[in-house]
């Protein structure tokens, strides 16, 4: 009896990891359009916990959470007169707890309540201490069993931007660079900007795509005149979810803001791309402030999310100050030579003092190589 018992609790853990997956599959459609709030996705599963009834995803703030867009997707395929009985005894898996206070919409665990759901999954805690574990007791409060942190790593990871500027209220960091071999950064003079491929180049539009904004230094602005918009989406990379994602932004999300950061305060070129463009008012200007000071007032307008695109001083002072969370460099296999590195600043006193990146994954674009890791600084 012990043993079938067990046997029946293993079998009820994978299936509540199947259908968190699927629920994590959701979740990631809204990548990179939620902001500020966190990417969520909601699958409801019959009583038996043999089928699937609907599905939801968060698309941006101020509509529907992820819960209630499965709700709304269940009624559309149930007809109206049992509507409201559809979700009576039914599953709910959702990677995020259920909010439980009024914001941009109702609280979800209200409508939860309403729906009769006999047990509700969840992956991660809300990580607003504020907030956390109050949805689970309301649901447990309304007699609803409530199972959490199921593939909990996994759903924290979706939204380390929101985990972040939640917490913190300072935007996620990630320090972008296309470099050589050697960490350079600068090509002779009349040869043009790029050191890695157009394949490379087409991958990191997908991250911009995901970002609530780009950031550079005046000197990048001036010697470059970017862009810094999202663009580019062959699918050269292979990547065709990365490329999907980029693609979908564009519709559903503004540009990201463009912020560029002038030590000197001396006047920027008037007629560069990010003040000529069509998304000229997405471009913001910080003048004498420190790249924390700027960073900070990022974090007070709901900005969660930044990609540092250079030059080697704004990394550089990055990486001194510890205010970077992720790396995702292009390496390209050229021997370049000269002063312009990827990363300038003071430096790491010794090299137990260094950063380091954590849960690196390597990948092979073309004849670059892609780095991408989470920065781990010395105590």
């Amino acid at each position: 009896m012990q043993q079938a018992t067990q046997t029946l609790s293993a079998k009820a853990k994978l299936d509540d990891e199947h259908f968190m997956h699927l629920a994590l599959r959701e979740a990631a459609r809204g990548i990179g359009c939620t902001s500020p709030n966190p990417a969520v996705g909601a699958v409801i599963v019959s009583h038996d916990g043999k089928k699937i009834l609907a599905r939801g995803w968060h698309r941006r703030a101020g509509l529907p959470h992820a819960e209630i867009e499965a709700l709304n997707a269940l009624q559309k395929k149930i007809a109206a007169s049992s509507a409201a009985d559809a979700a009576r005894g039914a599953t709910l898996y959702v990677t995020l707890e259920p909010c439980s206070t009024h914001g941009r919409t109702p609280p979800c665990v209200n409508a939860i309540i309403r729906a009769g759901f006999a047990r509700v999954v969840i992956g991660a805690i809300d990580p607003n201490p504020a907030h956390a574990g109050r949805g689970i007791e309301i649901l447990k409060k309304a007699g609803i069993e409530v199972v959490a942190g199921v593939l909990n790593e996994k759903c924290r990871s979706l939204n380390a931007t929101f985990n972040k500027w939640i917490v913190s209220k300072m935007p996620f960091v990630i320090a972008k660079c296309g470099m050589s071999l050697d960490g350079r950064i600068t090509r002779a003079p009349g040869e043009g900007q790029w050191l890695t491929s157009k394949a490379s180049r087409v991958d990191a539009h997908a991250l911009r795509a995901q970002v609530d904004a780009i950031l550079i230094g005046a000197e990048t602005l001036r010697a470059d005149n970017p862009r810094l918009t999202i663009r580019n989406f062959s699918n050269e990379t292979g990547e065709k979810n990365r490329a999907r994602i980029a693609k979908k932004c564009v519709t559903q999300k503004k540009q990201p803001w463009r912020v560029i950061i002038s030590r000197s305060g001396k006047n920027l070129p008037r007629a560069a791309h990010v003040f000529t463009d069509e998304h000229r008012e997405r471009t913001i200007v910080f003048k004498k402030k420190s790249l924390r000071a700027v960073l900070r007032e990022l974090g007070k307008r709901e900005i969660t999310s930044v990609l540092i695109e250079g030059g080697m001083r704004v990394l550089g002072e990055a990486f001194d100050k510890k205010l970077v969370d992720r790396v995702q460099f292009y390496i390209a296999p050229l021997l370049v030579g000269g002063p312009k590195v990827c990363i300038g600043g003071r430096g790491a006193g010794s090299t137990a003092e260094a950063p380091r990146i954590v849960n690196a994954r390597y990948k092979k674009i073309g004849d670059d190589l892609r780095l991408t890791g989470d920065v781990k600084y010395a105590p």
